[in-house]
């Protein structure tokens, strides 16, 4: 019966890989060697060895032999460690074994607690990004979409120690004809884009000066200018839809108006028409009374007659009155839905985004600020992306509407929001809240960074002075400025850049305080 340490390591280990190379060399080593080989196998081999453990010169002789016997670097290796071991030159010896460990032994395979190797745990999650990921972004490719699934269906039969050569070559296939692809999603994008710019632009050129559809072009050109994300597209198509919807309610008005006043018209003709016909009849009538009134020969004659003179001039003076009625209640009619068109007109415009943005500057007014603040903070905090608030407020804006007028005022609003548009990036917004109060809004923006735009911006207005009435008026203006901090809501972070606005009046002009 075998001794149960006898038993060679299973192939499948490290151990058993570097035994079953040094069978084919161990008669040489027997031959080379015979006294180092006692007679009972390797579980003697091993117990005498490690008797003399006190002593290391023996097992490290044995180990340098060992290795020799093993083809390739391994061998080489092998050798210095013998050369090594001969001239106990264990300096040299240390650092050869360093090598060996540090080139083989660290390589072996370790496996992680769950008991799975990191090398397949890499394949399974390799796998499952291009079998799931990459393909799905691939369904519009037909050509390219089957590619990540058969690679992954090959990578769940690969293992250790085959070959990963066909693999990463198909590997570095795909990604090349991706890169190469994505130039074209990228080129057609921008050839969409441009063609959906054009076509606002024949809209817009077919629109008079006062239609509220300006309002509705000006927001999807904004969408399009920018950057395009999910919320941004969803809020655009909602208020596009809303847009429809009062659109069909207007002309759903106006329809039902032009058909009322156009029947109460119609009447109103055919009363005329009567009128006529009875106004003509009553001349004809006066003209035989007045021949009548010739002939008449007695008072019972010309009694008779002015009865019936008053009897005709009642009928007549009753239908006009009747039609003075009816004019006036089709005149009330048409008001009234004159009114209903204004009405619907009004919906639509603040519908088409007109309310959201300041028709002075340009930027957006209160309510579009509001929605835009209740997008962003809720992309912060999905996202975890930093939010920085800055509340800008002109300093001497009083005095420069009383040296130049509200014009000036107006000019100085409009200057401000321009040279700001200059260097603020299109995800950025600006809007004013207020008289000569702004809001700048800086979203993924950390707080060294933001305050970076705000100084930035202030030298900017220094270096470009409002031209007005043959002077150069300076714009300088003071900031409070917040970050947004997770959970924050709205009214809490302007409250605070409310409270730095304040402390930056309080220090002096033209300055930004951080919360």
């Amino acid at each position: 019966m075998s001794d149960p340490h006898d038993a060679p390591p299973s192939p499948g280990t490290a151990v058993g890989r570097l035994l079953s190379r040094r069978q084919a060399g161990r008669a040489a080593v027997d031959a080379e060697a015979p006294a180092a080989t006692p007679k009972g196998g390797s579980s003697a081999m091993l117990q005498r060895l490690f008797a003399g453990i006190e002593t290391p010169e023996p097992l490290l002789a044995a180990f340098a032999n060992g290795m020799s016997t093993l083809p390739g670097e391994l061998g080489d290796m092998g050798l210095r460690l013998q050369s090594a071991q001969r001239s106990a030159d264990w300096v040299s010896y240390g650092r050869a074994m360093r090598q060996l460990i540090d080139k083989y032994i660290r390589t072996i395979e370790q496996e992680s607690p769950d008991g799975q190797p990191d090398s397949l745990r890499l394949r399974d999650l390799l796998r499952h990004t291009l079998g799931v990921t990459v393909a799905s972004l691939l369904q519009n490719m037909p050509e390219l979409k089957d590619e990540p699934a058969r690679i992954a269906a090959d990578l769940q039969l690969w293992h250790p120690g085959q070959p990963l050569q066909p693999l990463e070559l198909r590997l570095r296939e795909l990604s090349h004809q991706i890169g190469v692809r994505s130039d074209g999603w990228q080129e057609q994008q921008e050839l969409l884009l441009s063609l959906f710019d054009l076509l606002l632009d024949n809209i817009s050129e077919l629109l008079d000066d006062s239609s509220w559809l300006h309002s509705q072009v000006h927001a999807v050109r904004e969408l399009i200018g920018g950057p395009l994300d999910r919320d941004s597209v969803e809020q655009a198509r909602a208020n596009l839809r809303e847009v429809i919807y009062k659109q069909g309610l207007l002309k759903q008005g106006i329809v039902e108006s032009k058909a009322a006043m156009k029947h109460l018209m119609g009447g109103f003709i055919e009363r005329l028409d009567g009128m006529a016909v009875s106004t003509g009849e009553y001349h004809d009538r006066i003209s035989s009374y007045a021949l009548a009134l010739k002939e008449a020969r007695s008072i019972a004659d010309l009694s008779q007659l002015l009865q019936d003179v008053l009897q005709d001039t009642g009928r007549v003076q009753e239908q006009a009155l009747q039609a003075r009625d009816h004019l006036g209640n089709a005149r009330r009619e048409v008001e009234l839905a004159e009114q209903r068109i204004a009405e619907l007109e009004q919906e639509l415009r603040e519908a088409s985004g007109l309310v959201r943005t300041d028709p002075l500057t340009g930027a957006l007014n209160r309510r579009g600020f509001d929605e835009l603040l209740e997008r962003e903070l809720a992309r912060a905090g999905r996202h975890a992306h930093p939010l920085a608030l800055a509340l800008i407020d002109l300093d001497d804006f009083h005095q420069t509407n009383d040296q130049y007028g509200h014009a000036g005022g107006d000019a100085v609003l409009r200057h401000l929001v321009t040279v700001s548009r200059l260097l603020v990036r299109s995800t950025d917004a600006i809007a004013r809240i207020g008289g000569d109060e702004f809001v700048l809004l800086l979203p993924e923006t950390p707080g060294a960074d933001s305050m970076s735009t705000l100084l930035r911006l202030q030298r900017s207005l220094a270096q470009r002075p409002l031209p007005l009435e043959a002077q150069r008026v300076p714009v300088h203006f003071s900031a409070g400025l917040v970050q947004w901090q997770p959970g924050e809501d709205a009214d809490t972070l302007l409250r605070r850049a409310d409270a730095a606005l304040y402390a930056a009046k309080r220090v002096g002009k033209n300055r930004v305080q951080a919360a």
